[in-house]
């Protein structure tokens, strides 16, 4: 039975963890994370999901800056998510593993979830590579592919990934895959999503903008605001019609320069989320202006 040292950080991460211990034939020997940091509104100290699974697992924990400075003992790494570029010594200690969920060499980097529904992709996949010093571009150990819908948003496609993927994920762990090289054809880069990125365009294609929203939707949100208040949309969907970019019609639909964006969700700053009638009852008049 393989000694398996796992790395990651989010919440994506502390899931795949969870499901890899009741994985047979794989012994977590430590859980290698980042440390704790001041998070949310209030900026309280608190730990990565992975730290509080790892609690909550009876494991090993590891909470360092550095995690490729000293290498845990163990015979294979899994990597899932960890925010840190992995480095030597700790890159040539024993194999490492990562769980990526794109269709690699497509959208290799931070964000490959967002960026593939902020394209619209119709498909999507998620693969097992072994980690290389060239950022995800090894030898890939295994994929699984699944369709991907119009309304699907990034919480699905985590899901799906973690049902399809964990499993490939613990074949490789057991020594019971073969790597293939990654093909030069194809190659995208799925860059963090920065604040800007966040900011709906009502210039461009109603499409365009629920692509974002559910790309953003439901751990970061879309950006937008009604007659100057900030707002973060939830959920959406695209519609025909169109007008004057940002001008808004009832019950809330929002002009695009093509098409129409119809919010269905949305959380006011410093408020909760809310179906877009709730927000609509609870003002003295309805917005006028997106922008």
């Amino acid at each position: 039975m393989p000694r398996v040292v796992f790395l990651g950080t989010s919440a994506f991460g502390a899931d795949v963890l969870r499901r890899l211990r009741g994985e047979p034939g794989i012994d977590i020997v430590a859980v290698v994370t980042q440390p704790d940091r001041p998070s949310g509104r209030g900026q309280r100290t608190g730990s990565p999901p992975v730290a509080e699974a790892a609690r909550e697992l009876g494991l090993r924990l590891v909470q360092t800056e550095r995690a490729s400075a000293e290498p845990v003992d163990a015979d294979v790494g899994a990597v899932v998510a960890f925010g840190q570029m992995v480095r030597e010594p700790l890159l040539g200690a024993y194999p490492l593993y990562n769980l990526h969920p794109s269709l690699l060499p497509r959208w290799r980097g931070a964000a490959p979830v967002e960026r593939a529904l902020m394209a619209g992709d119709a498909e999507t996949g998620v693969c097992v590579i072994e980690l290389t010093a060239e950022l995800d571009a090894g030898p890939i150990h295994g994929c699984e592919r699944f369709q991907v819908g119009p309304e699907d948003d990034a919480g699905w496609v985590r899901a799906r990934a973690l049902e399809l993927g964990t499993p490939r994920m613990a074949e490789a762990l057991r020594g019971g895959t073969h790597g293939v090289e990654q093909s030069s054809a194809g190659v995208t880069y799925a860059h963090k999503i920065e604040p800007p990125d966040r900011r709906i365009d009502w210039t461009g294609t109603a499409s365009d903008a629920a692509n974002l929203v559910r790309a953003l939707s439901p751990y970061i949100g879309a950006r937008a605001e009604l007659d100057g208040q900030l707002v973060t949309v939830w959920r959406a969907r695209a519609g025909p019609g169109g007008g004057d970019p940002g001008a808004i019609s009832e019950p809330l639909r929002i002009g695009c320069g093509d098409g129409v964006l119809e919010v269905l969700e949305l959380q006011p700053a410093g408020r909760r989320r809310m179906a877009a009638a709730d927000y609509l009852r609870g003002l003295r008049r309805a917005p006028e202006r997106a922008a």
